[in-house]
């Protein structure tokens, strides 16, 4: 018994069968369009519903967080999608996204669920702008929000199922401040301040590093360093290098399925098991959960590409990011300690 509960630890219960369905038809049918037609809109399409079904509609705030996670996804990728080609334009607003995240973190686990996701949404409107074929900002916010739409029907059709109001009755708002003021309050300061420094440092600086070296793909860069922008990570270097390892070899494993399938129909194949079983098993703990949610969202981006017979340039976007995740903990943990010493 003990050995199955520690096999088990690392997601919140048993399988989670009606988001897990909701999430592989939700993604299922964009990418089906997207195979049939051959348009780029569709690919925003199956970002929308994956965002979504990252909520559970069974719980008792899921259908807000379904549309929340929904229309701030459609906005992130929008503005990323808007500030693409504008150098400081976008290592400003990499950076904002950046704050933000580290503010959301601050509030806790679910917080920062809210806010990473929306840096990766942030990371594809950018990485994108040069391989698909739309042009305008709000085209994009547009089909993400079809997407996450087409799957909230999905998610009144499973309440529905399970006997629930279409609508949860929702708690009193003071209650959830309250709740989220407790998180704050558990965390040092100082600590917060540095790791929202480093979090505006790093993002800034992988928007900044796209537009001007005119990076293709740049989105293998910008998300192979949000994976590392965890709050933990700022505790020792050992645990940095450690994540940063992770997400380079996530980004390797993603590179050697594309370019040994080389098919979009095998890629899509791929994907939607992959996205039933990551959703019926959501990782409970943050770091697994982060790097679920980056890998489903690689995996969605790229389903439908033409050029995996060439992925130098994926693997040295990777490479950057993951080397600018490193620099800029070196310099937090400098930081960190000289602070440390000065106040002694």
């Amino acid at each position: 018994m003990k050995d199955r509960h520690k096999w088990i630890s690392w997601h919140a219960g048993p399988p989670n069968l009606g988001p897990a369905i909701i999430a592989g038809l939700g993604c299922a049918l964009p990418l089906l369009l997207g195979l049939l037609s051959g348009h780029p809109g569709f690919l925003w399409a199956s970002a929308g519903a994956f965002q979504a079904a990252q909520a559970n509609p069974l719980h008792r705030f899921g259908m807000l967080r379904l549309l929340l996670l929904t229309l701030l996804g459609a906005c992130s990728a929008g503005l990323g999608f808007w500030a693409a080609g504008q150098a400081w334009t976008s290592a400003l607003m990499f950076a904002a996204f950046g704050l933000l995240l580290a503010w959301l973190q601050r509030f806790g686990k679910e917080a920062g669920k809210l806010g990473m996701g929306l840096a990766v949404c942030l990371c594809l409107g950018q990485g994108h702008t040069a391989v698909g074929g739309l042009h305008n900002a709000d085209a994009v916010a547009a089909l993400f929000i079809l997407g996450g739409l087409w799957v909230a029907l999905l998610a009144f059709g499973l309440r529905g199922l399970h006997g629930l109001r279409t609508w949860p009755y929702m708690p009193r708002l003071m209650a959830v401040l309250r709740v989220l003021r407790r998180h704050a309050k558990r965390l040092p300061e100082r600590r917060w301040r540095l790791h929202a420094l480093g979090c505006a440092l790093a993002l800034g600086g992988a928007g900044l590093i796209v537009e001007l070296a005119h990076l293709q793909r740049g989105h293998w860069l910008t998300l192979a360093l949000v994976g590392t922008l965890q709050l933990r990570a700022r505790s020792s270097l050992a645990r940095a290098l450690q994540l940063c390892m992770v997400s380079l070899a996530s980004a390797m494993l993603l590179l050697a399925l594309g370019y040994g399938l080389q098919s979009p129909p095998a890629m899509v194949t791929l994907a939607l098991p992959l996205i039933v079983l990551g959703r019926a098993f959501q990782a409970h703990r943050y770091g697994l959960y982060v790097l679920q949610v980056i890998v489903s969202f690689l995996l969605l981006s790229e389903s439908l590409a033409q050029d995996w017979q060439e992925p130098q340039q994926r693997l040295l976007n990777s490479l950057i990011g993951v080397v600018l995740a490193m620099l800029v903990a070196m310099l937090i943990h400098a930081l960190e300690r000289r602070l440390g010493n000065a106040k002694a």
